[in-house]
């Protein structure tokens, strides 16, 4: 049976006051918008206050904080009623390290005769469990008394670990201590001291072992319960490049479910491709809004834009330098633990060979100069390597040796993952394949995206801020590869920026004079002299990509997101030791320039604004017809305007969007492409793709047979499409969007 592909997808954020019963009321509103599937976030009980789902302390259960399994089945039963299905966000890779997953209390007590033992990705030859909980050193915290015992618990403050169930009756609490299947440390020990595989560098999250098969049936249970009983229609499994083994987590996956579909979070880099062995339809599309951004940036307007970026600040490095230099600091501090047991691993593997006998320090340069030579996420080599993988390995090599006195050491550990021949190689290989994603998303998302801000449409997840623009050439080279079973977003819980606010920044590229009128006059305000220029050109984007006429609920949202980018950037601020100085001077000028736009409107503002609406239609029209299907996240069939998180996961006004809307308004044309999209869902499902890119603007053509469906947009000055009459903005240029579906126009 060939998996139902949806017409479109929701995105819905669970938790902070969405719940099932929540969504089960919102039915009849996301059946009239026209999407054919919910998609929810992770439903699993999460530890307590979770914001997100992502922390999941217990796979078998769904969390009675969002209605439990009756109000999940409610759910379903009530979507099924009106013809919507389900897609389950699932997370195979990692649970919550915390004291309330019952699955690692019970390896506490037990240890590794725990059931649970080889369920979690934990160093046992390492020694105890490392717990990196206290908010102090062990011995000063035992020095004053900190600790105690009753009831077969360790307790300290408002935390209790439970003691291991043969502990001796003793009163000598390091003795005691030492005797258990764990040990405590201070919270700081986890830059290098942890013993289990976490998600990036997120302590707090631990790794699961899916590629065991006790581990996989244990924590798909639930998930294939509510397949078979037809309360899930598909699933998208997160993060995927943390597993052991893709390929072979699908092929189970596909084993088990073989009619339903499966989608990937998966970051494409460049022109990688999906492995082509893998049972999956494809991914979530981070890939497409790339594209969409690249297609609709200005290449003129981003060589002006690139000249006023490093004359204002200074900046004179390009971004792969930025991005290697981002690298080498989160190995040094985020992620030191992985290359410290990635260079332990990489010891083991090594031992006995006849080709090179390396020390602890060449290990550990050969590794480093490897990891920040891999230029995507990872390869997949298991027991041998892909010839795809065989060249990218070999390439990584040489471009590593770049630079070293000698590359004997590099060229031996990548011989040993072309082909690992033992169980140490092996294990290298896997972790390495496991760190690379990791390093490469907390380097270039997390870090060189908050240095390098030229301009922030391209500083997105799945993009690439050195390549802001597309040829027609690669944007068709891509579409020929597409599957309509693709998803296509422009927002998620996870982007920088909301696809509109992106929009708003890609204006920038049309009229980059325009803003750099309003750099100049934001750095002409009394607040600016004691912000560097780089972050006062980055909070002039950033308030641009929300301003909504608001000042203080802006300028609060803005302050948050300052704070992240500041300690993002790692420059002189840090999670671990914040700059408070340098984030409040910062605040108070986005504050300031809050201000200015309200009480002085500028002219450069509204032609930015107004260009930035033209593009977010003009976004919206490719979103739709695109091969694949789109998926909306929570709110964005409406203008929504965010930032990262947690900005993107305010509260959506739903009581709004539920009324008619406006004609001529985002709402409307998402309910008009999508009930185009179910009039024409064959036509869509087969068509050929096509996209024209020249000075006069963009057209995508999408052609079968002798039917056609085209949506164009002219950038300023040019003719509008022929298609449609296209629309004026106050700007004076003329920007259209037109879909033609071959019985008449619709304009947008």
């Amino acid at each position: 049976m060939t998996p139902a592909i949806p017409t479109a997808t929701y995105r819905f954020q669970l938790r902070d006051g969405v719940d099932f019963a929540r969504i089960t009321g919102l039915l009849p509103y996301l059946k009239s918008l026209g999407i054919s599937h919910l998609y929810l976030s992770p439903i699993f009980t999460a530890q307590s206050g979770s914001t997100h789902g992502y922390d999941i302390i217990d796979p078998t259960q769904i969390d009675p904080v969002l209605g439990g399994r009756d109000g999940f089945e409610a759910l379903a039963r009530a979507a099924k009623a009106q013809d919507l299905g389900i897609i389950l966000d699932i997370v195979p890779n990692h649970t919550a390290f915390t004291l309330e997953n019952p699955w690692l209390l019970d390896v506490l007590k037990q240890g590794q005769a725990s059931r649970y033992a080889r369920h979690f990705d934990i160093d046992w030859d390492a020694g105890p469990l490392v717990l990196p909980f206290l908010p102090e050193p062990f011995e000063k915290m035992l020095a004053d008394g900190a600790f105690s015992t009753s009831g077969g618990q360790w307790r300290f403050g408002d935390v209790s670990v439970p003691l291991a169930e043969d502990s001796p009756v003793t009163d000598d609490l390091r003795a005691l201590h030492d005797t258990q299947n764990w040990r405590l440390v201070h919270y700081e020990m986890e830059r290098d001291g942890i013993t289990h595989r976490r998600f990036f560098n997120v302590t707090s999250l631990i790794g699961m072992r899916v590629e065991d098969d006790r581990v996989f049936d244990d924590t798909h249970s639930l998930i294939f319960d509510l397949v078979r009983k037809g309360l899930v229609q598909g699933l998208r499994v997160d993060h995927i490049d943390g597993l052991a083994d893709p390929e072979a987590y699908l092929h189970r996956l596909h084993e088990a479910l073989p009619d339903t579909p499966v989608w990937v979070e998966k970051i494409l880099v460049g022109d990688e491709t999906l492995p082509p062995e893998w049972q999956t339809v494809g991914t979530t599309g981070y890939e497409a809004a790339r594209l969409i951004a690249r297609l609709l940036t200005d290449p003129a307007g981003i060589e002006e834009l690139d000249g006023l970026w490093r004359q204002a600040t200074g900046i004179d490095t390009d971004f792969r330098a930025e991005l290697r230099q981002a690298k080498l600091d989160v190995l040094d501090n985020e992620l030191a633990a992985e290359r410290r047991q990635l260079a332990d691993m990489a010891a083991a593997a090594t031992r006995g060979s006849p080709v090179a006998e390396p020390g602890p320090e060449s290990l550990r340069e050969a590794i480093t100069a490897l990891l920040v030579a891999t230029p995507r996420y990872r390869t997949y080599v298991t027991d041998t390597a892909r010839s795809d993988d065989r060249d990218l390995l070999r390439a990584i090599a040489d471009d590593a040796a770049e630079g070293l006195r000698g590359r004997a050491v590099v060229d031996l550990l990548v011989d040993l993952m072309l082909d690992p021949q033992t169980d140490a190689a092996r294990t290298l290989v896997r972790r390495f394949q496991q760190v690379s994603g990791a390093l490469l998303a907390k380097a270039q998302e997390d870090t060189a995206g908050f240095r390098w801000t030229r301009y922030l449409p391209a500083n997105e997840v799945g993009a690439e801020p050195d390549e802001p623009t597309v040829t027609a050439e690669e944007a068709n080279a891509f579409l020929a590869r597409r599957r309509a079973s693709d998803m296509t977003l422009v927002s998620t819980h996870d982007t920088k920026r909301s696809g509109d606010s992106r929009m708003r920044l890609v204006a920038i590229s049309h009229l980059p004079r325009a803003f750099m009128a309003l750099y100049d006059a934001a750095s002409a305000l009394p607040p600016a002299e004691g912000v560097e220029a780089r972050w006062r050109w980055y909070v002039v984007q950033s308030a641009l990509a929300v301003w909504n006429g608001e000042v203080d609920r802006t300028a609060d949202r803005l302050g948050g997101h300052i704070e992240k980018a500041m300690r993002e950037a790692k420059l002189t601020s840090f999670w671990s030791n914040p700059d408070a100085t340098a984030e409040a001077a910062t605040q108070a000028f986005a504050r300031a320039v809050l201000e200015h736009w309200k009480r002085d409107p500028d002219p450069a503002l509204q032609s930015l604004l107004d260009r930035g609406e033209a593009l977010s239609f003009a976004q919206l029209a490719l979103q739709m017809l695109l091969p694949g299907f789109p998926d909306i996240y929570r709110g964005d069939e409406g203008r929504l305007l965010a930032l990262t998180d947690p900005d993107n996961r305010l509260p959506v006004d739903w009581d709004t969007l539920s009324a008619p809307p406006e004609a001529g308004g985002k709402l409307h044309w998402t309910r008009t492409l999508l009930a185009m999209r179910r009039e024409h869902a064959d036509f869509l499902r087969d068509a050929d793709a096509l996209v024209e890119v020249d000075a006069s603007g963009v057209r995508l053509v999408r052609r079968l047979g002798d039917r056609r469906m085209v949506a164009a947009f002219a950038r300023k000055g040019m003719a509008v499409p022929a298609e449609g009459p296209g629309r004026v903005f106050g700007d004076g240029s003329h920007v259209g969007v037109a879909v033609d579906s071959g019985s008449g126009i619709n304009n947008i």
